[in-house]
């Protein structure tokens, strides 16, 4: 096998693994009979399991924050430069619930891997979520710029209130959907954007952000 090729079968493997096991329960052993390659390719390539399982959320994560910064950037030009604020709020959370929620997502490898990484709480994961930052310092700016006249501090923790909304729907929509009676759909994904998008607007502006 070539070592591209060994390279892939290997992340595809180890996503499908952890996907449907989580992060304890797969070996290097297990990840190498589903690649069908030998230990030392996984080593050569890799290194170490950590590192293997860093590589995964890179990629899954990079695809994410770039959906999230080019429509950041499309709701800014249309707006010549300000976006209003929902705008900004739904660029930040959409690409996460999109990727993660609904009926042709959920079943995915690179979904149910996302959503294992929100779940689970292990070290390569939490240092890279920490370190990588840099994109949301961009949405930030932009929601000082939609509202100018807006303490920056309160923006900071909009933004971080936003996320956590996102990331625990993703993590307890089942305990949601029970607790609910199955009146808040998970499959109607635009609709979750659009509530957690006007939570947040409510929250920092003071105001309910208007319906349709």
């Amino acid at each position: 096998m070539a070592a591209d090729d060994t390279r892939t079968a290997i992340l595809s493997a180890a996503e499908r693994l952890y996907a449907a096991r989580g992060f304890a329960d797969v070996t290097m052993r297990d990840i190498v009979a589903a690649a069908d390659v030998n230990l030392a390719a996984v080593n050569y390539h890799f290194g170490s399991k950590d590192e293997l399982i860093a590589e995964l959320f890179v990629t899954r994560s990079l695809a994410t924050n770039r959906e999230r910064l080019n429509e950041l950037k499309a709701a800014e030009e249309h707006g010549g430069g300000r976006s209003h604020i929902d705008a900004i709020l739904a660029a930040l959370v959409g690409p996460t619930l999109r990727g993660c929620l609904g009926p042709d997502k959920q079943r995915s490898d690179a979904a149910r891997f996302m959503i294992r990484a929100s779940i689970e709480s292990i070290p390569p994961i939490r240092k890279i979520k920490n370190r990588e930052v840099d994109h949301l310092k961009r949405f930030a700016a932009a929601m000082r710029r939609a509202l100018p006249d807006h303490d920056a501090v309160d923006i900071d923790w909009t933004l971080h209130f936003a996320l956590a909304m996102a990331h625990q729907t993703i993590r307890d929509g089942e305990r949601l959907t029970k607790m609910s009676d199955g009146r808040c759909d998970l499959n109607d994904v635009q609709a979750i954007i659009d509530r957690i998008v006007g939570i947040s607007v409510q929250a920092l502006t003071g105001r309910a952000k208007a319906r349709a």
